[in-house]
């Protein structure tokens, strides 16, 4: 006769049931964001800044008739829209001495100084966002070289007949036109668009994107508004070329952002199946024989 187990008492039901078992909760690996080499970025850097400067000087036009026309289209088209306040801005730094000596160097220094420390910093500290930032800026200032060759521009400090003064020939001061070298050395008709205000813009904007520390974040609002001043201020640039190159920083930014995080799939398939390919042809690519080596073979299967 079969037996029958007594029930278990009350309160033990629950511990007697085996307990469930867990579900092993799967940690995804962190990958560890790679940078280039230091010494591809210094060489990419090196060859575009020398290939941006050297484009700007063989642009030149023959003649600067065309640039001064397009600086008289220019202020004509700042006073109908009523922006046109550079001679006001000339004037009043050159009411005081110190500020528009200061303005100077800040122009000849702060342009080349303040970006190559953003990159730095974007590749030591932001290393997730250093490839597309370096991408934007370079797109931009490739693009502003059509600017420079379609559409030369003489800056106001040329258009003595207006009233602007150039404040390094005016006060004496170091300036990055201040030598008769560095002013034949380059492209002083590339004034459409300004990239002195692009590269300004590019350094706030990732500043303040970016940025851990409050000081770091007003300074990156700060430069950009003082860059703007100053290249007005001292007669280099017009109101308009500055709008056209924060409008092109930031059309070269959104777009380097979106094909590093938004590219559709189907182009980055295609770009990988392409990459492999050349370099499968490329290590598949027979040696050529010569006719010491063919020597050297026939002399091997005779000794063997």
């Amino acid at each position: 006769m079969a037996q029958i187990a007594p029930p278990a008492p009350r309160g033990q039901t629950e511990q007697a049931r085996p307990a469930p078992a867990r579900r092993a909760v799967s940690v995804p690996e962190v990958k560890r964001i790679s940078v280039p080499p230091v010494w591809r970025e210094l060489l990419l850097i090196a060859l575009f800044y020398a290939g941006y400067t050297l484009t700007r000087m063989v642009l030149v036009q023959d003649g600067t008739g065309p640039a001064f026309a397009n600086a008289d289209q220019i202020l004509a088209t700042e006073r109908f829209l009523g922006i046109d306040v550079e001679l006001g801005l000339n004037q009043m730094l050159l009411q005081v001495p110190w500020l528009a000596r200061t303005a100077n160097i800040f122009y000849a220094t702060a342009h080349f100084a303040v970006t190559l420390a953003i990159v730095v910093w974007l590749y030591r500290r932001r290393p997730q966002d250093y490839r597309w930032a370096r991408t934007g800026i370079m797109i931009a200032t490739g693009v502003a070289l059509l600017g420079f060759w379609l559409y030369p521009l003489a800056p106001p400090r040329f258009l003595h007949s207006e009233g602007f003064v150039d404040p390094v020939t005016a006060l004496h001061s170091l300036g990055l036109y201040a030598s008769d070298a560095s002013g034949t050395l380059t492209n002083q008709y590339a004034a459409m668009p300004s990239m002195h205000a692009g590269w300004a813009m590019w350094c706030g904007f990732l500043l303040v994107r970016l940025a851990a520390r409050r000081w770091a974040k007003v300074l990156g609002a700060i430069y950009p508004a003082t860059t703007v001043f100053v290249i007005l201020s001292t007669a280099n640039h017009y109101i308009l070329d500055a709008v056209a190159g924060i409008a092109l920083i930031g059309g070269a930014m959104g777009l380097s952002w979106f094909l590093y995080h938004r590219c559709p799939e189907p182009v980055l398939v295609l770009r990988d199946r392409t990459t492999s390919l050349l370099v499968q042809r490329l290590r598949a690519r027979p040696r050529p024989v010569t006719a010491d080596s063919g020597a050297v073979r026939g002399a091997q299967k005779t000794s063997i």
